[in-house]
């Protein structure tokens, strides 16, 4: 079996409002409802888990019950970190499970079904991969003592979620101490000297962090 760790831990501080990230609406519904639906209508038969603090869960259960929310899916308790988040996900696998796992962001609701299945399949085939996509601004390095200058775009690429995994691989890789230099997933899983796949992502694949983004995400959503 595969299965998708989506990750929504966010408490919406950028987004200037008490409530977190992944409740706000947009087309009427939660982003988080969006998120889970993409990866459903990629493959109904996917075990979907979503990991959420534990003080929003019961919220999270009234959503759903509000909105006739009825996308079966596991839950699990947010942790202090992204790392710990995962982990705690991961956690709902079972250990002699045989496919692939992935993490996905819970606030980025418009990964497309090629996207997911570029991801899965790659992972499948050579055990870790990642959705990227070109840098189209220009980037400047400012670190060290020089006042700063234009690096390569070409040699960059954005990173966006589901990083998935074969499902040996993540446990192994989960039971590591936590590291500052684990920024995301697969940086949990390189750590342990394997090389990440990377695959073509969407454009829309964007993660909702600030209200500008909020209001982009209500215009993809008027465009479906």
């Amino acid at each position: 079996m595969d299965h998708i760790i989506i990750v929504a831990g966010g408490k919406g501080t950028r987004m200037g409002g008490d409530l977190p990230k992944q409740f706000l609406p947009i087309g009427g519904r939660p982003v988080l409802m969006h998120t889970i639906k993409k990866f459903h209508d990629y493959n109904p038969k996917l075990h979907i888990i979503v990991v959420l603090p534990h003080d929003q869960q019961a919220f999270w259960r009234q959503l759903c019950d509000e909105q006739g929310f009825t996308i079966e899916h596991d839950i699990a308790d947010g942790g202090a970190s992204r790392f710990e988040s995962s982990r705690n996900g991961l956690a709902l696998v079972p250990d002699d499970e045989e496919g692939v796992v992935g993490f996905h962001d819970g606030v980025r609701p418009f990964v497309s079904a090629e996207t997911i299945d570029r991801c899965f399949e790659a992972a499948r085939e050579d055990y870790a991969a990642l959705p990227v996509m070109p840098v189209t601004d220009t980037l400047r390095f400012t670190g060290g003592s020089s006042a700063g200058r234009n690096v390569p775009r070409s040699d960059y690429r954005i990173v966006q979620t589901p990083q998935v995994f074969d499902i040996a691989l993540a446990k192994q890789a989960f039971r590591q101490p936590y590291r500052d230099a684990f920024t995301d997933d697969a940086s949990v899983v390189e750590s342990l000297g394997c090389q990440v796949r990377m695959v073509e992502g969407n454009r829309e694949n964007i993660k909702l962090t600030t209200p500008f983004d909020l209001q982009l995400a209500d215009f993809i959503i008027k465009q479906q």
